[in-house]
């Protein structure tokens, strides 16, 4: 009997009669994060709700995810809305809403996004992937910490930059690359790649080897594939970079890129994260 994947189930939203671009969803624990599902889940489903638009146009080039508040198991409401549509390029807002606990709408994830058909032009690759082993010849991570079910959802395979050994301040760079995929394997898309772009623990962490607090506050992905080049990935894994740049006043950026095993730039990704000491 087949059973469906987690993320699938995740991102299973149902257009509403209320109006155009109006999804209900229900968020499950498969994605969860300590108090909430893993930033990667809800980003996914913001784009999905373009996705699954009616008047959609292309394909996805950028997406910006804003996180307000956490967002709670349960059923919540996505409200996409094209509010530009060009000859070959659409411009999107999305919000995310929740009931609180007396009943009350309130908005919980904002967002961005664009969309695109994209042409055959002249291209060239300035970020070729780093020489690394192969995935195979990379030990798998063991499954993280009690609680955070979204580590189980990932294969990863980390060829450098693993989580500190002793919490003692002694950082002195903020670099990992890591071999990943979707555990169950399933094929690429969109919504998954968006996703894999923020399974990167907080570089935070990294550079100064101290475990202190972090939000993700807003991440921005921007997809440098189309629809046939994701169908040859299929199933195969992404080499993961990750990098800070800025640490300071209680915020650091971090920058992620993500290649095909063949050496293809899928996707890189900015976002500013929250941090207390």
């Amino acid at each position: 009997m087949k059973t469906t994947h987690p993320l699938d189930k995740t991102l299973a939203l149902v257009h509403s009669d209320i109006r155009a671009g109006h999804f209900t969803g229900n968020m499950g624990q498969e994605y969860w994060n300590m108090v909430g599902p893993f930033g990667g889940t809800t980003a996914a489903i913001m784009l999905q709700s373009v996705l699954k638009h009616p008047d959609l146009l292309g394909d996805p080039v950028a997406l910006t995810v804003n996180y307000a508040a956490a967002v709670g198991a349960g059923e919540f409401e996505v409200q996409a809305t094209p509010i530009r549509t060009n000859r070959s390029t659409q411009h999107w807002t999305i919000t995310m809403s929740q009931a609180d606990a007396e009943g009350h709408l309130r908005v919980t994830t904002t967002g961005t996004a664009v969309t695109a058909i994209r042409r055959e032009t002249w291209g060239a690759n300035d970020l070729p992937m780093p020489e690394v082993p192969s995935p195979e010849a990379v030990p798998r991570l063991s499954i993280g910490p009690k609680g955070v079910a979204w580590l189980q959802r990932y294969e990863m395979r980390p060829v450098s930059g693993t989580l500190p050994t002793k919490w003692d301040g002694s950082g002195d760079h903020s670099e990992t690359l890591m071999w990943l995929r979707d555990d169950p394997v399933r094929p690429l898309d969109f919504a998954s790649l968006a996703a894999l772009s923020d399974t990167f623990y907080p570089r935070v962490w990294l550079r100064r080897a101290t475990a202190v607090p972090i939000g993700t506050v807003s991440i921005t992905t921007y997809f440098h594939t189309d629809a046939s080049l994701l169908a040859q990935v299929g199933n195969g894994y992404l080499l993961g970079r990750a990098t800070g740049q800025q640490f300071s006043n209680g915020y650091f950026d971090q920058a992620a890129q993500l290649w095909s095993e063949t050496g293809a730039l899928l996707v890189t990704s900015n976002q500013i994260v929250y941090f207390k000491e």
